[in-house]
């Protein structure tokens, strides 16, 4: 196709244009915005704790580290100890872990490897969403309506006192609650598993089945593991619904079917009710735990899942 001269001249000179035309953001600007970026972030986590530790330095000058292994609670005597809670939020929080992750693996598997179009898998994953966006106190009035008396009967045939209510029913509530976080990551991560290699192994005669523990499982571990972390982290902060079916006993739990209380349901309960500073005091301190107890477990979280990742880059 010949082209008129004119028209070579008007390509030219556009290409010109674009080649030396000066970007809107260069490179380095760009790099500034995220350093900002990062940068803020980390500062807001620091203005969070300093502001929690200075909130609650008259608790923490007071009761020192005995704070956190006291089991006594008494506002009238001014005696506040952390323990009993913390036991409360690691025993309802790893139970619910435990159980979310018998439902939510299988969910991510059946989701990401085998129901990964029509109408059927829609509709799950459409319901997998709903669930994650459903206010926490509705949880708390099916629990408590629902869950509460189912658990009461179970503790009767049992044998146990029937309270209906306490960490295993707050367990119970939090598992459903978590549930669509660890599965739909999980199923984010399969789906990203490379069909070569799932096609390899079937050429070579694998079973469906051997193609995902031995192919899916391992490649998609680590996301697995960061999911269920992530659902860990959003159980440990679980405040409404857990304050609704867990009973609110300020003493250590005796048994999973005991009722107890994690330090965020005691913050609720309690926070418009302290008179004294004091008491103000060591309620924040006990945010002041959570927060500690919530990095801690995220930071051994990032570790493990490294950790994983690593010896799959060996393997």
């Amino acid at each position: 196709m010949n082209h008129s001269r004119a028209e070579v001249l008007m390509v030219r000179g556009a290409t010109e244009a674009i080649r030396w035309r000066k970007p809107v953001f260069s490179e380095s600007s760009f790099r500034k915005i995220l350093a900002i970026a990062g940068v803020f972030v980390l500062l807001l986590l620091v203005a969070i704790f300093f502001s929690l530790v200075i909130a609650s330095f008259p608790s923490i000058r007071n009761f020192g580290i005995r704070f956190l292994f006291s089991s006594t609670w008494d506002p009238v005597k001014s005696e506040f100890g952390a323990f009993p809670f913390l036991v409360g939020t690691l025993a309802t929080s790893f139970l619910a872990l435990v159980i979310s992750v018998v439902f939510s693996i299988p969910i991510s598997i059946s989701l990401g490897e085998y129901s990964t179009q029509g109408s059927a898998a829609t509709f799950i994953k459409s319901m997998i969403e709903l669930l994650a966006g459903v206010p926490s106190v509705i949880y708390g009035f099916c629990g408590l309506f629902l869950l509460a008396p189912l658990v009461r009967t179970l503790e009767m045939k049992l044998g146990v006192a029937p309270y209906g209510v306490g960490i295993f029913t707050a367990s119970l509530v939090l598992s459903i609650m978590i549930i669509p976080y660890s599965a739909s990551i999980g199923r984010e991560v399969i789906s990203l598993v490379p069909s070569d290699l799932k096609e390899a192994a079937l050429s070579l005669g694998a079973t469906r089945f051997e193609v995902i523990r031995k192919i899916i499982l391992p490649y998609a571990g680590s996301g697995i593991v960061a999911g269920i972390l992530l659902s860990l982290g959003r159980a440990l902060g679980e405040t409404m619904a857990v304050t609704m079916v867990i009973g609110n006993s300020n003493f250590i739990p005796k048994s999973i079917f005991s009722p107890a209380n994690t330090l965020a349901s005691v913050i609720a309960n309690e926070f418009t009710e302290a008179t004294g500073s004091l008491y103000l005091a060591s309620l924040i301190e006990l945010g002041l735990v959570l927060f500690i107890v919530t990095t801690i477990i995220n930071l051994i979280g990032k570790l493990i899942i490294r950790r994983m990742g690593v010896e799959d880059n060996e393997g």
